[in-house]
């Protein structure tokens, strides 16, 4: 299968690890790799206007497939001109399948379901099935069927460069013999997904295929030649990644060296600085995770130089604290706010200390990747990692 409008090139290889710089081309535009792509979970990015999210030097975000199903629903956006022009965000995009929510429908959140607290709640997911998932809506109750075919058909209709094939994401409590049956699936259901894609192939989007396998080696290396041998434009990892750090960073180390080499690597549903600075010495070209935006809405600022990564504004220290959150920065929001101002904010549960906080971290994200690139290509990930973890 050809991406005629899509390419990614390897412009630069550190010596000592599998980090690379790269350039991923879309009909939307040319991002630098690594990268890291914002969710825009229902079509919005949490507490920021595509404008801010520009502002703040933002390269690429994403959008939920299983929630923009929901609502608005696919016909809507597309009858809207697409996802681009319904948020106003005209730079690359990418889409989940809505695999993920199969899992956390099922499971709980990663949280509840790492700490084993997923057991008393309630689920809407009513079915897994060769077909697919049968769910109930969230929105209208209605019960909902998301198949491989269906996925692919949304995310052609949203619209978004970067796509997903659908699958299962197998939580960790799960034994082997579910995982293995579970990702056996995934791999069917990506060979649906890549034929549905083909039927309606214009060039305007490129679909990444997906390793799973939980924490079984020998099972992440069967998805890794899945992936390898199918006419996927990308490789995403993802599934279960373990219950700790160690086990997170041996289970991508697997996959590592065992992808396709060329093809742009993404890591779902992860990043954390320090994660950024773990994963990119293996390879991993793009990174999203909510908590960027998500903790800001708990009054959390991102910090350079933290080995926290992040100071609380809601605590007391703060009260009186004349630095703006980041004296460095040339952005306003980093910059023309005290901490003891935001501390005010946040106590008296003003909405514009969270968007304050949400603009600072993107920001500090995107400056973040922005040194990491440089720092492949100078051989200085070492120190740089010591620049922003303290370290």
């Amino acid at each position: 299968m050809k991406y005629d409008n899509f390419a990614f090139d390897i412009e630069h290889r550190d010596p000592k690890s599998r980090a690379r710089v790269g350039k991923l081309k879309t009909p939307h535009g040319t991002i630098e790799t690594p990268n890291y792509i914002f969710c825009g979970t229902k079509g919005a990015i949490k507490n920021l206007s595509a404008h801010q999210m520009r502002e703040a030097k933002t390269d690429i975000i994403l959008g939920n497939t299983y929630h923009l199903m929901i609502q608005p629903g696919a016909d809507l956006v597309q009858k809207m001109g697409g996802l681009h022009k319904f948020n106003g965000w005209n730079g690359p995009m990418m889409t989940d399948s809505g695999g993920f929510q199969i899992f956390s429908m099922g499971h709980g959140s990663i949280a509840d379901e790492i700490k084993g607290r997923n057991q008393k709640r309630d689920k809407s997911l009513l079915k897994i099935t060769e077909e697919g998932a049968k769910f109930k809506s969230y929105w209208s109750g209605e019960t909902l069927n998301l198949t491989p075919e269906a996925s692919i058909d949304i995310q052609r209709k949203l619209g978004a460069d970067l796509i997903y094939q659908f699958d299962e994401c197998t939580a960790y409590h799960v034994d082997r013999e579910y995982t293995a049956s579970s990702m056996e699936r995934s791999h069917r259901w990506g060979d649906r997904s890549l034929a549905e894609f083909e039927r309606g192939h214009d060039g305007s989007q490129a679909l990444y295929g997906i390793v799973q396998g939980g924490v079984y080696e020998d099972l992440r290396a069967t998805s890794c030649a899945y992936t390898k041998e199918r006419p996927f434009f990308g490789t995403a990892i993802g599934g279960c990644l373990g219950g700790s750090e160690e086990e997170m960073d041996e289970v991508v180390s697997w996959c590592a060296p065992q992808i396709h080499p060329d093809r742009p690597v993404h890591l779902l549903g992860i990043g954390r600085i320090r994660d950024v600075f773990t994963f990119v010495r293996q390879g991993i070209d793009t990174f999203d995770c909510v908590s960027p935006t998500r903790i800001a809405r708990h009054g959390w600022a991102l910090q350079k130089g933290n080995a926290d990564e992040r100071m609380n504004l809601r605590n007391a220290r703060y009260k009186d604290d004349p630095l703006p959150l980041d004296p460095e920065s040339d952005m306003p929001y980093s910059r023309d706010y005290s901490r003891a101002y935001l501390h005010h904010l946040l106590k008296v549960g003003e909405l514009l200390a969270t968007q304050i906080i949400a603009q600072h971290n993107v920001a500090v994200i995107n400056r973040l990747m922005r040194e990491v690139r440089v720092a492949i290509r100078e051989g200085t990930l070492d120190d740089l990692e010591k620049e922003w973890l303290g370290r």
